[in-house]
């Protein structure tokens, strides 16, 4: 006979610390949005009247980042909601699958800048860099206003992650035009305008790629990138002199920091509650990890492979 214990009352005040946290992000998120979608406005508006593509290149790449910002957030507002009978683990993985959709939306921006900017310097034209020089210096400085609204979110939260990447990227994009104008304006470089688009591009890709990765490991149930299973389960196996072995473990996220863990574990006779309570503390103290389901199992696995001998869920 098998037994099963589920995760203890602990978890209560730790969802409602997740909701609380859910909620700034949230607001943080609907701030950066509308600062945003005013500057990409502007930049738009801006680079049609100068000429400029950097300017519009970042104004189209704020476009995406708009969009981006206003999924996150629905996201952040959607991982409020609690659990129901047909999603009972709530809805907080929608902020990882924001993140994921946010990185595949900057490959799509970064190709239409290269397009652009290839154009521009096989067809270069007239640009008015003094409105050019005075959105992009506007521009710049809004983007370092919405990156400081964003700024401290957990390091393994995609969703902000994600939405502190488009921001990077329109701070990029904004330096670059500023340096294009300045070029333009002091020097006669019409060419610096097209060929500093192609270089925030790539900068682009290279953090679009980052949290595509990342993204996509919590998708695949894949276990937290600073955690070794096989470390793991060393220290369960020490946790308790009761505990004769741990198996099948697994761990993972179910969305930004909210990590998990089902395993069996083989304990002496008569002392399943000490060893139980042992690897909850261990894997809450050591690992960071609050939401655990523990399989007592009474004798040795029949199969590894495959479930233990028993009627106990995972």
């Amino acid at each position: 006979m098998s037994k099963s214990h589920e995760h203890g009352p602990h978890d209560h005040s730790h969802g409602h610390h997740e909701h609380d946290h859910s909620s700034v992000r949230g607001r943080k998120l609907l701030a950066a949005f509308l600062l945003t979608l005013l500057m990409l406005v502007a930049e738009a508006v801006g680079g049609l009247w100068s000429g400029s593509l950097a300017l519009l290149a970042d104004a189209g790449h704020m476009t995406v980042d708009a969009l981006a910002l206003a999924l996150a957030f629905i996201g952040a507002r959607l991982a409020l909601r609690p659990a129901d009978a047909r999603r009972s683990y709530g809805y907080g993985r929608l902020e990882v699958l924001a993140g994921f959709v946010n990185a595949l939306t900057q490959f799509v921006l970064v190709g239409f800048i290269a397009y652009e900017a290839v154009t521009r310097l096989l067809h270069p034209g007239a640009i008015l860099s003094g409105v050019m020089l005075v959105v992009a210096v506007v521009g710049l400085l809004v983007n370092l206003l919405v990156l400081r609204v964003l700024h401290g979110h957990a390091h393994d939260d995609v969703n902000m992650a994600g939405a502190s990447l488009h921001v990077m990227g329109d701070l990029l994009g904004s330096f670059g035009a500023v340096l294009a104008a300045l070029a333009v304006r002091f020097m006669g470089w019409n060419w610096a305008d097209p060929v500093l688009s192609l270089l925030v591009s790539l900068l682009i890709l290279g953090g679009a790629w980052r949290l595509l990765r990342k993204s996509a490991h919590i998708l695949l149930e894949g276990v937290p990138e600073d955690l070794d299973v096989g470390e793991v389960e060393q220290a369960l196996r020490q946790a308790d002199a009761s505990i004769r072995d741990i198996h099948h473990l697994h761990v993972w996220q179910l969305a930004s920091g909210s990590r998990m863990a089902t395993l069996h574990a083989q304990v002496r006779d008569g002392e399943e509650a000490g060893a139980v309570a042992a690897i909850h503390r261990q894997l809450r103290k050591q690992f960071g990890i609050l939401h655990v389901t523990v399989q007592v199992d009474a004798g040795p696995c029949t199969d590894r492979a495959r479930d233990c001998l028993g009627h106990g869920h995972h």
